[in-house]
């Protein structure tokens, strides 16, 4: 599943930044978002997974989009709810803050390709429009089942199913791999 690869990185850049910055549970541990340099270096790290020509952020606009998260988080929430509507709702309230503006931009010698700018002209709120802008356009498709939560007990993380078949249920295969053991015990216990 594509949704093209453009909105396919933003999607994915939302759920990684999600991950990053908003606290909670993480493979049964308590998680909190990296302080400074660090938070600045693995948003840095996300934003250049999604885009390889990102424009690395510095402390302070790291920390501005870093501080969007939770917004962005409240769309899992809500789909992981089977709240569609209030998904739709959180996502719409951030693309009226943030609005985004299309912008025909190329990078060297690629050819050119549709952006997204906030108008308020600086690179976290640009980078928070594109992230809002991809989540959107995947809950105004066929594919906003393909953002979820975590199944695994004591894990909260997000993900973006891109598999074929769409039935991806856990944020990593490691919480996958640990329920499956739960299982296989219980079931071994029970025979």
């Amino acid at each position: 599943m594509d949704f093209d690869s453009h909105n396919t990185a933003m999607v994915q850049g939302a759920a990684d930044l999600v991950n990053l910055a908003t606290p909670g549970l993480s493979r049964t541990r308590p998680y909190q978002p990296p302080p400074g340099a660090e938070l600045t270096a693995r948003t840095n790290a996300a934003l250049h997974a999604a885009h390889r020509h990102a424009t690395p952020l510095d402390d302070a606009a790291a920390a501005r989009l870093a501080a969007l998260a939770p917004r962005l988080r409240a769309v899992f929430e809500h789909l992981a709810a089977d709240d569609q509507d209030r998904a739709v709702k959180a996502a719409n309230a951030l693309l009226a803050q943030l609005r985004p503006v299309p912008v025909l931009e190329r990078h060297r010698d690629e050819p050119w390709h549709l952006y997204f700018r906030s108008t308020a002209g600086d690179e976290a709120s640009d980078w928070a429009a594109r992230l809002a802008l991809g989540l959107a356009t995947a809950l105004g498709s066929r594919f906003a089942s393909r953002l979820g939560l975590c199944s695994a007990p004591a894990c909260d993380r997000v993900y973006v199913d891109v598999s074929r078949n769409g039935t991806r249920r856990f944020c990593s295969t490691a919480c996958q791999n640990r329920v499956k053991t739960a299982a296989h015990r219980a079931r071994a216990q029970g025979a």
